[in-house]
């Protein structure tokens, strides 16, 4: 039997990311996949749905071009070419992934692991009927949908989830969406942007709850406004087939929510996801915190040798956190000096609507909700009240020039918390294209604790969008 430095289970972000540093350092590393290389996020969740998103969003600006003073006339999209687009690119980047782990010798297992054994020496892994010991064991098995227990939703064709609405090849004539997080608004700009009436239902009191609040609403106000049908506070009670008869002979379903039925061909569901334990079950002492794999600041698990990095670990589900946690956990298992940390403070993350949504750090609800904690009543009333411990910063995004020039008829805001003792950088919130490319400056600062006067020194190029990061602060 052959011994490995470290056996892996699961190739996405975090596991082929670990994969190829601990192979590069000169390690025997075994990783085991049971479908494809790159994970939920490459094959079915962050590439496919912003492939899609980017096709949706060329045809929408080719259809809303005259503001620009262009006319474009018989303007067609073709779905299904969208999705064989969508596919190549996902291949390509499958086949970077495999060739890079071929580069560096790792071997790597098509095929379902579990985990037969484990000493604090060693840990025993069964896959296609062979038998592998590893020294280390890093568990990257992601996550799944979650279903909710609504009734009438199970093995109901009429239901999708992210990957059966991924791989559609023909768009729904109209679709209900269940969930208003980030998953269900993407998927609800794809389909408005390709003319599919959408109705979006959220059970929270808000679409996007985990971000500020002050930025979703320019979202949702412009949402809205369009067409789509956006219900939040209102919870899905059933889901039932429409009914039929000799003169109806469309397909779909009706969803009853806080009830009031609403009728659409389908009903794509996307409620979150949750920890995916599968072939774990041999790890009976494995600690685990709200159905996710326990871990420390170095993703280690309480066992000696097993690490758990990504979706598993039930912290921030992105793939950049779960990239970050496989570098953290190997450089920790390789011993290196000095040892990393991960900033969780200053993860950034980006919904792909249409204008993008771009933040990091703190939002001013958690801002507000730490100082009250922290202070409790009566000191925030000494103190005159909560804001007396921070200050926000905010401008409509059109003080850009370039901002102007690309985004007719668009306002956009960019808001920056900080904390007023030290005039601390503790979180930034934009709203508007496109944010995504230069909210990583803003992690700079969040994540090196800048101050006003140092963000201030910072020199970014003009005409350039990320010039509100400074503009915001004068």
């Amino acid at each position: 039997m052959n011994r490995y430095f470290l056996a892996i289970i699961g190739g996405g972000p975090a596991g082929y990311t670990a994969a190829e540093l601990a192979s590069k350092a000169g390690n025997d590393v075994i990783l085991f996949e049971q479908s494809a290389l790159g994970g939920t996020c490459l094959n079915v969740g962050c590439i496919p749905t912003k492939s899609l998103l980017y096709g949706a969003k060329q045809y929408y600006n080719a259809t809303h071009a005259q503001k620009y003073g262009v006319t474009a006339e018989n303007v067609v999209f073709d779905y299904a070419a969208m999705q064989k687009r969508k596919t190549i690119v996902v291949r390509k980047l499958v086949a970077g992934i495999k060739q890079r782990l071929n580069n560096e010798h790792c071997t790597v297992v098509s095929g379902a692991a579990k985990v037969v054994s484990h000493q604090p020496s060693a840990v025993n892994i069964e896959c296609n009927g062979e038998t592998y010991e590893a020294e280390n064991l890093m568990i990257c098995t992601g996550s799944t949908n979650f279903v909710p227990p609504i009734p009438g939703i199970k093995d109901n064709p009429a239901v999708w989830d992210s990957t059966d609405a991924l791989a559609a090849t023909e768009l729904p004539k109209s679709v209900i969406i269940v969930g208003g997080g980030v998953i269900g608004m993407e998927f609800a700009t794809l389909y408005h942007e390709l003319g599919v009436p959408v109705t979006v239902i959220e059970a929270m009191p808000t679409i996007l709850p985990n971000l500020d609040q002050e930025v979703v609403q320019v979202l949702l106000d412009k949402y809205r406004k369009a067409g789509i049908n956006i219900l939040t506070g209102t919870k899905v009670e059933e889901i039932r087939p429409l009914p039929t008869s000799p003169e109806r002979e469309e397909k779909g379903c009706q969803v009853k929510a806080n009830g009031e039925w609403f009728e659409a061909e389908k009903v794509l569901v996307c409620v979150g996801r949750r920890a995916n334990l599968q072939g774990l079950e041999a790890l009976t002492e494995l600690e685990m915190e709200r159905g996710a794999i326990k871990v420390d600041e170095f993703c280690k698990t309480n066992l000696p040798n097993v690490y758990a990095c990504g979706d598993v670990t039930g912290k921030i589900m992105l793939a950049h956190v779960a990239s970050r946690q496989a570098e953290v956990a190997v450089g920790r298992m390789l011993k290196q000096i000095p040892l990393q940390r991960i900033a969780y403070n200053a993860i950034p993350s980006v919904v792909y609507t249409n204008p993008e949504i771009a933040s990091v750090g703190l939002t001013e609800q958690q801002v507000r909700d730490f100082y009250t904690e922290m202070e409790g009543p009566d000191g925030i009333t000494k103190a005159g009240g909560v804001e007396a411990f921070y200050e926000v910063h905010k401008l409509p995004m059109t003080f850009s020039g370039r901002f102007m020039a690309e985004n007719e008829g668009e306002t956009g805001l960019c808001k920056m918390i900080v904390e007023k003792r030290n005039q601390t950088i503790v979180g930034v919130h934009c709203i508007g294209n496109p944010s995504s490319e230069f909210i990583a400056a803003a992690s700079f600062a969040v994540r090196n604790g800048y101050t006003i006067a140092e963000m201030k020194q910072v020199v970014f190029p003009h005409p350039t969008v990320s010039e509100i990061l400074h503009e915001v602060l004068h």
